[in-house]
């Protein structure tokens, strides 16, 4: 299978003492590409050295919504000058999550109608988080679409059928992460089922949420070819298939990985 994985984070911790052997690891699995994405704009030096100094590792700049109340609204001109680096890909993570609410939920919800203000005016995708939050985000993703068009994904889907329908009617695409090869995730799995080929992409979220048979291990990117075996099966697909055509999905969606791989 020659995979991407479309959302990790190898600037965590985590990974700190054998970053190395987690990329190589990913390339023996088959991973020809990863796309480490911001969280906290204080951290994105970081993210860039990780990915100035590994071919395969592309990055989004952005503020995560448990980092909202910490980032200020003038921190989009440093988003800004991030997201002029070649390798970087996208804007995000960006979104709601109310499952903690470390962020109050009108300051998380300008930053995120920021970032998605940000991405529309570079024409880069949008990293969308959302959790226990989905009638504000779907609101805010239609009045946003509203003012103009903007290309993203859902990232790490867990969320409702209901909110898949609203983000594919507004043209954005779907990434399932490890959790849809957990043993209660067969909703889930259904709707992995049913999202058109050409809007579905395939992650890890790592560190956190290895696929089966991995679970309660620290995640890695080589481990997303385990998802998209369980992605496949679920579509009735050969992996290699659904392999290359989320690999497609994510090239398209992140278009500048190709040209910076050539370069």
């Amino acid at each position: 299978m020659r995979l991407i994985d479309s959302h990790c984070h190898l600037d965590f911790p985590d990974f700190a003492d054998e970053l190395d052997a987690v990329v190589a690891r990913a390339g023996a699995a088959g991973v020809e590409t990863m796309i480490t994405i911001g969280t906290q704009l204080e951290k994105t030096r970081r993210i860039v050295e990780i990915a100035e100094r590994y071919d395969a590792v592309f990055f989004t700049v952005g503020t995560h919504p448990h980092e909202a109340a910490g980032e200020a609204a003038a921190d989009f001109a440093a988003m800004r000058a991030f997201a002029a680096h070649p390798k970087c890909v996208g804007i995000g993570e960006a979104g709601l999550d109310y499952h903690y609410n470390y962020a109050p939920p009108e300051t998380a919800k300008a930053v995120f109608r920021g970032q998605i203000a940000l991405a529309r005016e570079l024409g880069l995708p949008l990293v969308i988080h959302t959790r226990e939050a989905e009638d504000d985000t779907a609101q805010i993703l239609k009045e946003e679409m509203g003012q103009g068009a903007f290309a993203g994904l859902l990232h790490c889907f867990t969320s409702s059928r209901a909110l898949a329908e609203t983000a594919l009617d507004l043209g954005l695409s779907i990434s399932f992460s490890g959790v849809v090869t957990f043993k209660n995730a067969a909703e889930l799995r259904e709707i992995a089922r049913d999202v058109p080929l050409d809007r579905l992409l395939i992650e890890t979220d790592a560190p956190y949420l290895a696929p089966v048979p991995h679970r309660g291990r620290r995640n890695e990117p080589a481990f997303v070819a385990d998802t998209a075996r369980v992605v496949a099966a679920a579509r009735g697909m050969a992996p290699e298939a659904l392999a290359e055509a989320a690999r497609a999905n994510t090239l398209r969606l992140f278009s500048r990985i190709a040209p910076a791989r050539t370069a």
